[in-house]
């Protein structure tokens, strides 16, 4: 399930998110800014978006 891969990505990085919410399309979440940059190169190699810029 995609809302599984995202806290596992988020959980290796030692990353905790404030707040998550979801829906059929989409996941957003609310975290510290000093994790944003970590949080998205994790989330891209997971999701396997590394080509997208």
């Amino acid at each position: 399930e995609v809302i599984a891969q995202f806290y596992t990505a988020m959980s290796h990085e030692n990353i905790r998110a404030d707040l998550v919410t979801t829906s059929e399309m989409k996941i957003s979440a609310l975290l510290p800014q000093k994790y944003l940059e970590l949080a998205v190169r994790a989330l891209h190699s997971t999701f396997l978006l590394e080509s997208i810029e």
